[in-house]
């Protein structure tokens, strides 16, 4: 039966003669280098130096004989603590026992409950032929050329060529830029620039005032109004290049555009594999969370939520928004985290345990292998890759992912899964 919780208290013992002796011996070491006034360096009798350094004495003396004697009550109780021991009730006078209590975590006891034959519903992830037509559209837009339209105003679709300048009301850093492509008429353009700019022609000058939503996605403008003062330099239209075997040569290394479906298509059919193994590794973590119930221990909890944090704050930083400029309450985002976390170390520990029961390991073939698909995505060997990680302290972290994630695909195979059309038809089981 797991406890209520993963916490731990030791009322731990150090003999008084042991402690008399420890104090004696720290004392003769001070005597031997202390700089007391009167004496030459080593030679102050040792009862002095005990009054004169008693707590440096005691300090090194606690040092000393505490945390061995936390080490071997643990392992004398085969403990395994997960946090660094807190000690607290110190009772510490000469000639007595010296008293304390150790207080730690450790991992939970828990009895695995069946992880074979569990049932999950998956959706189809077919690749369908609007699905590769979608992507080489948007092959096309990246491929797009602007093309200058002269003798006539703006109107929906066109591009607005502009220079513009921001003042934010209340004070602030202005916008300004000297050249910028408005797309007038679209969805993602703000309604003022679409109104004000619509009938515009190039030389014009526009002033008028925006206001951003609060939810708008650059945290920068969310929630502000600014004054713009906008001239109009030209207007361009988007030019698409026609889907041909010239169109496949220019945006790949296919030959023909059958050629360049075909690869648009093996992608898909990739990404559609990647994302079906996230999905059903998310619903076998989700699933044997559901199955088990124990206490985690507060510390992996905590070093969880801290990760999760980290994930938000790198997201941000992708999207070329400093962190430290969002207005976002950082202590209540990482108390929110705090269930998810939980979830995420209980499913950790199961994962290890199922690996264990079920003698899952990586091999050095496996390893290799990842070293060398990191490889290709980057500049670095995978001989590289292998120092850099090793040295960081993280090779055993990309080996712990690798078993764990082996360890879901076992557990997915030894599943039934059921294939459920997007109208909720059985379409296949496995």
């Amino acid at each position: 039966m797991a406890e209520a919780s993963c916490r731990r208290e030791l009322e731990l013992e150090i003999p008084a003669e042991e402690v008399s002796k420890k104090i004696e011996s720290v004392a003769k070491e001070f005597a031997r280098f202390a700089n007391v006034p009167g004496f030459r360096r080593g030679k102050a009798p040792v009862s002095l130096i005990r009054r004169k350094f008693a707590d440096d004495i005691k300090g090194e003396v606690l040092q000393s004989l505490v945390p061995e004697r936390v080490e071997k009550a643990v392992a004398e109780q085969k403990l395994t603590p997960v946090s660094q021991p807190q000690v607290d009730q110190l009772d510490f006078n000469e000639g007595q026992p010296l008293k304390f209590r150790a207080v730690f975590e450790v991992l939970p006891e828990f009895e695995l409950s069946n992880y074979k034959g569990l049932e999950f519903e998956m959706p189809t992830m077919d690749i369908t032929d609007q699905d590769v037509a979608k992507t080489l559209e948007e092959l096309r837009e990246r491929a797009a050329t602007f093309a200058p339209v002269e003798g006539r105003a703006i109107a929906d679709g066109d591009f607005a060529q502009v220079k513009l300048l921001g003042t934010p009301q209340g004070g602030g850093d202005p916008l300004q830029a000297d050249s910028v492509l408005c797309h007038i008429g679209a969805e993602e353009t703000m309604e003022e620039f679409n109104a004000n700019l619509k009938g515009a022609s190039a030389g014009d000058h526009k002033s008028f005032d925006v206001d951003y939503p609060a939810d708008y996605p650059d945290p920068k403008l969310a929630g502000k109004k600014y004054r713009y003062a906008v001239e109009v330099l030209g207007i361009k239209t988007k030019k698409l290049p026609e889907l041909n075997d010239d169109f496949a040569k220019d945006v790949s290394d296919a030959a023909t555009l059958d050629e360049l479906r075909k690869k648009v298509s093996e992608g898909l059919e990739h990404q559609r594999d990647h994302k079906h193994k996230e999905l059903l590794h998310e619903k076998v973590l989700a699933e044997i969370v559901k199955l088990h119930d124990f206490p985690v221990p507060e510390a992996l909890v905590e070093h969880q939520m801290d990760v999760r944090l980290e994930r938000v704050v790198r997201s941000l930083a992708a999207q070329g928004v400093d962190p430290r400029a969002v207005n976002l309450d950082w202590v209540t985002l990482r108390r929110r985290q705090e269930d998810r976390a939980k979830d995420d170390v209980k499913a950790e520990l199961i994962i290890d345990r199922i690996a264990t029961v079920e003698n899952i390991d990586v091999t050095d073939e496996e390893v290799n292998h990842e070293l060398e698909r990191l490889a290709g995505h980057g500049d670095e060997s995978a001989e590289a890759i292998r120092a850099r990680l090793t040295k960081q302290g993280a090779l055993d972290r990309m080996k712990a992912k690798l078993r764990s994630d082996k360890t879901l695909d076992w557990i997915a195979q030894n599943a039934k899964i059921k294939t459920v059309a997007t109208a909720n038809a059985a379409t296949d089981s496995k």
